[in-house]
């Protein structure tokens, strides 16, 4: 037990009560308008090398200067919890007997035997320094108790550090009783009559100014704390715009490197040049964003070693001393209003080349700056052929590039080549194929196409053949399910299904085996699942965009708008680099885009404009977009 006891003492006094300069016990601890302590004899050391007629002294830690008082260093604020805190560590050391002196012998040096203790200097005083002590105007006014008292083990270190009352250091027998706020500092009764009487003196007791400082500092510290979240929220946007530039950056070589090689040997010179400015520019913009990152992360280091600080002597200095040192807390919590959080430029992430044929001098393609969709084919119109649609309600491709549509209006599930030509089609009540009202699709790497349809989920083949069927929920008791399936995903080994019935988005294994079952109010129509296994779905009604994992979780939830306007998204997709695009609807059709969205749910940028109705969304093998729009299909190229 003693054992441990010494070591707790040990590690108390290693990692809280060292002067940074001498790495011992503090002695005399003064601090510095940064709010770090050092020892006097270490400061006036420190000074004395710098330049003794010095009238700042720089502080070891920070870096920060301090105003050096015209009472020299001596006068700086004494840090009463931190001696006060050595006194106790010293006296645990004495009662586990690791105290080095059998008698305590007073500090100035003689060998005379100390009686006394002051608390303030954590000085032994011999009867001859006690009372030179009380004499000089600089250390008459500190709390001095008998060295048997200081000693005795059940003596706690709050009953040293608060003393019932403290004396005026002006009036030195009267005790403080007003703080003035217009002045900042404590005063007695007999300050308040003579030199702070008049109207521009606010006088406030003492226990209302030090629980209306208290509370003015809890204010400030939560108002950091939601700053500090915010450069939280800041650095991930940051590092995931920087993981899509590089992922985009290799796309971009790999692209001008195809081009170039069809080409040959007459173009390699311009590929070269045209590698080298993409460079150039992901260089650049790498920079900025390592720019960003450093200069957030350098302020929040000195916000957190400013906090730390504060948040410690709030905790363990007296109500007095607080008071005290008011101003200079208050001072270092103006810090908050220099935090200038460096906001994410999702612009730079993205890197592109739109290549072309190369003829004579020309060039073989541009550097893409940001990211458009160019539309590359449309097929279908309204009607009711085997080409025409009703009501396109979503898509999905298989891995050779041909696409499945579902007609919600005609119920009806059809397979395209990757142009647009027709090939096949399943319609309601076909007894082979078992299908009712087709909704969502989607196609696993291995080209199983998922369908759902009413309250079940349908299996086929790259030939819209029939392979098999599950049911995610089981009937009601009554015999009546609630269920409507009205979405699916998948992704390696799972499939996630969409319930707007019971307001479920169930987890499968690809056998239809149940993996997990995530209830949220918001399941809608749309849904997808990101890299990292969340699933992220839209609310057209609620106006959200939300994301949750397998526990169900939510990682966010986001209003989606369009020119600042409230706004309704349906189809969402998830790319490989933890994208998210939404087709959002402004309300009148025509008027709607498809937006891209970081992994944190934030706003990058619009990608695609002027599309009649989108709704469902599929990636094709080659990295294009496939967009279900009313009467059409539409493929964009992503540029």
């Amino acid at each position: 037990m003693a054992e441990a006891t010494t070591k707790t003492v040990w590690k108390i006094s290693q990692g809280h009560l060292e002067c940074p300069i001498c790495c011992c016990l503090f002695k005399d601890p003064k601090m510095l308008d940064c709010l770090h302590s050092f020892c006097l004899k270490c400061l006036e050391e420190m000074l004395g090398k710098q330049r003794p007629e010095a009238e700042k002294i720089t502080c070891p830690v920070c870096r920060r200067e301090t105003q050096v008082p015209d009472g020299g260093l001596q006068s700086l604020a004494s840090s009463f919890f931190l001696s006060s805190l050595v006194d106790e560590v010293k006296q645990q050391e004495a009662v586990l007997g690791e105290a080095t002196a059998p008698t305590a012998t007073c500090d100035c040096g003689e060998g005379t035997e100390a009686t006394w203790r002051c608390l303030d200097c954590s000085d032994n005083l011999c009867q001859k320094c006690r009372k030179a002590h009380g004499r000089f105007k600089s250390t008459r006014d500190h709390q001095i108790i008998s060295l048997g008292d200081w000693q005795k083990p059940k003596m706690t270190p709050a009953e040293h550090s608060k003393p019932i009352t403290r004396m005026c250091t002006v009036h030195n027998d009267h005790p403080l009783y007003f703080y003035c706020d217009t002045c900042d500092t404590l005063i007695c009764s007999l300050c308040a009559a003579l030199d702070h009487r008049s109207a521009e003196h606010n006088l406030l007791k003492i226990d209302d100014t030090i629980r209306s400082f208290r509370s003015e500092v809890d204010n400030i510290l939560q108002k950091f704390e939601k700053c500090r979240q915010r450069f939280k929220s800041t650095e991930h946007s940051i590092e995931h715009a920087r993981k899509r530039l590089q992922k985009k950056l290799a796309q971009a070589r790999s692209d001008i490197d195809a081009k170039a090689e069809a080409e040959i040997t007459k173009i390699r010179n311009k590929a070269k040049l045209l590698t080298d400015k993409v460079d150039e520019i992901g260089q650049e913009r790498d920079s900025e964003y390592e720019k960003a990152l450093t200069h957030n992360r350098d302020q929040m280091e000195r916000a957190v070693q400013i906090v730390t600080a504060v948040n410690d002597l709030m905790s363990q200095a007296d109500d007095f001393e607080l008071l005290e040192l008011k101003p200079k807390v208050m001072h270092n919590l103006e810090f908050q209003k220099e935090l200038k959080c460096e906001p994410v430029n999702h612009g730079p992430a993205f890197m592109g080349v739109r290549c072309q044929d190369v003829v004579s001098d020309a060039n073989i393609g541009e550097v893409c700056a940001s990211e458009k969709w160019p539309l590359k084919e449309e097929f279908g119109k309204e009607g009711t052929g085997d080409e025409e649609f009703q009501g396109v309600r979503d898509v999905a491709c298989f891995t050779n590039g041909d696409i499945v549509v579902t007609d919600i209006t005609l119920k009806r599930l059809s397979l395209f080549s990757s142009t647009g030509r027709y090939k096949t089609s399943i319609a309601k009540g076909d007894a082979r194929h078992q299908l009712e009202a087709p909704r969502g699709v989607a196609v696993t790497h291995d080209d199983l196409l998922f369908v759902t349809d009413q309250k079940k989920v349908k299996v086929f083949d790259t030939e819209l053949h029939f392979i098999r069927e599950f049911t995610p929920s089981a009937d009601d008791a009554d015999g009546r399910s609630k269920s409507n399936l009205t979405a699916v995903a998948v992704d390696s080994q799972r499939v996630a299904v969409a319930d707007r019935g019971r307001k479920v988005i169930s987890v499968h294994n690809l056998d239809g085996s149940l993996i997990a079952s995530i209830s949220n109010s918001m399941v809608d129509y749309y849904s997808a699942i990101s890299k990292l296994g969340c699933l992220v779905f839209t609310n057209y009604e609620g106006q959200s965009l939300l994301c949750v994992n397998l526990k169900g979780k939510e990682m966010f939830n986001v209003k989606t708008l369009v020119n600042g306007k409230a706004a309704k998204p349906t189809g969402v997709l998830c790319d490989d680099d933890e994208t998210i695009y939404a087709a959002v609807h402004s309300g009148k059709r025509g008027g709607t885009e498809v937006q891209r969205y970081d992994s944190n749910g934030a706003f990058v940028a619009t990608v695609a404009q002027g599309l009649y109705n989108p709704l469902g969304m599929a990636f094709t093998p080659t990295g294009d977009v496939v967009v279900a729009d009313a009467h059409s299909v539409k493929i964009f190229e992503r540029i």
